[in-house]
């Protein structure tokens, strides 16, 4: 079958009198086993996904530059045709791809999008009023805001260090614009309810460290300067890296630092899936993290033999960490987003992959067997607990996931690839 005689017999799909008579033997076949398809449905559309800006323009962002900036490593692979080059762009991009997700969404921005009417502004001077747009948009759209810091891709993070630099007055610009941030992101949460404000820095050295405590320290007098206004509408979460492109001998933003800061300054930690050696699994340190952080805050993504930021699939690392985030009984305290950059392919359907399968996996979560699977373990017949996760592959997970769409009013299978074709034709092509 020709791909685009696929993609017809997709958009027209099957009959919706088809999809409810499936889901209705579908819920039988859970109920079967103590799961509620109903409520799992109805949970995981209400779990607000906070999906990453940075996706529609390959992390280039909007600001007004003066000469060429390094990249501090982060970068985006491809010339896939029809990049985002304005925040205009950009929110047209989302809105397309927020029609083909179901259920709740956050947008995430970084710093370095902000809209200044062409002005240069240095990023220690940023404020509200060059996010207003965003805001504005969000609202108009029900979603909530989040932020982050730019703290790389500046004449003054060239070296591989900001918070923990060894220069003062470096220092504290990172400092003043962590500060500013933060101000930014009340800002947000007065307007939309919250806004999470995630801290990724990235601090570190290329080879053979020697002073690996002293940048340490530097780095805990800044998070503390930062910190220490008290902003009732923001969600601070710091975010660790095992290494970077560049500074591969030692990050000072490590795992355990911020484990340890983030408990003992009563803030949030978050989990980038890529950000850990490719035999650690952040669904152990989900488990052994929640009952002394909270909130935790997940960045699916998905490296290959590194932190590359692939868009994510329904794989069984992400199962593995919704299954264990289902599991903990600690749903709302557990902030979920994406990060990935994919510049090889189309950058909409980038979206669209990643944040349905982070909602597809959520609600493969939400319909395990659980507490049979449960009560097998903590009686001690591992015959039965092994029999019961055999049985969850059986049991009919896609009439599920494409009730979840239908009532969500978002196409199932691979009926929105159409749209985006569609999108692609009308409006990205027209960009270049």
């Amino acid at each position: 079958m020709r791909l685009e005689q696929f993609l017809i017999n997709q958009r027209e799909g099957t009959s919706a009198t088809s999809d409810v008579q499936d889901y209705a033997a579908a819920r039988e076949n859970y109920a079967e086993v103590g799961v509620d398809t109903d409520v799992a449905v109805g949970t995981v559309l209400g779990l607000p996904i906070s999906v990453h800006c940075w996706q529609a323009d390959d992390v280039r962002g909007l600001e007004v530059r003066e000469g060429p900036v390094d990249s501090g490593g982060i970068q985006a692979m491809g010339n896939y045709p029809g990049v985002a080059r304005t925040g205009e762009q950009i929110r047209q991009d989302f809105e397309q791809a927020a029609r083909l997700i179901p259920g709740a969404l956050r947008f995430n921005l970084h710093a370095m999008y902000a809209e200044t009417g062409r002005k240069p502004v240095e990023r220690d001077e940023l404020t509200p009023e060059h996010f207003s747009t965003w805001v504005d948009w969000c609202e108009d759209h029900g979603w909530g805001l989040d932020f982050n810091p730019t703290c790389f891709g500046h004449r003054l993070a060239a070296d591989g260090m900001t918070l923990a630099h060894t220069d003062d007055s470096i220092r504290q610009f990172w400092v003043r614009h962590c500060l500013a941030g933060r101000e930014i992101a009340e800002g947000f949460g007065k307007r939309l309810g919250s806004c999470t404000y995630n801290i990724w820095i990235p601090d570190g050295s290329k080879d053979a460290t020697v002073d690996r405590a002293g940048p340490r320290r530097r780095l805990i007098q800044s998070l503390d300067a930062v910190l220490q206004a008290d902003f009732p509408h923001v969600i601070d979460t710091v975010e660790s890296k095992l290494f970077g492109i560049g500074l591969e001998d030692y990050t000072v933003g490590s795992h355990e630092f911020y484990l340890l800061y983030a408990a003992s300054r009563g803030i949030g930690i978050c989990f980038d899936l890529g950000h850990y050696h490719p035999t650690e699994s952040v669904a152990d340190k989900l488990s052994a993290a929640v009952p002394f952080v909270m909130p935790i805050l997940l960045h699916i993504s998905r490296g290959v033999r590194w932190d590359s930021d692939h868009v994510p699939r329904f794989s069984d690392e992400v199962r593995a960490v919704c299954d264990e985030a289902v599991r903990s009984g600690q749903l709302d305290n557990i902030l979920w987003a994406t990060d990935f950059f994919d510049a090889s392919i189309n950058r909409v359907a980038a979206w669209v992959i990643g944040v349905r399968a982070v909602r597809k996996a959520l609600l493969y979560a939400l319909l395990e067997p659980w507490e049979l699977a449960t009560e097998a373990e903590r009686s001690g017949d591992g015959a039965a607990k092994l029999a019961l996760q055999e049985l969850r592959a059986e049991l009919p997970f896609s009439a599920v996931w494409k009730y979840a769409c239908q009532r969500a009013d978002v196409p199932g299978g691979l009926a929105w690839l159409a749209e985006i074709k569609r999108y692609e034709q009308t409006v990205l092509d027209q960009r270049e």
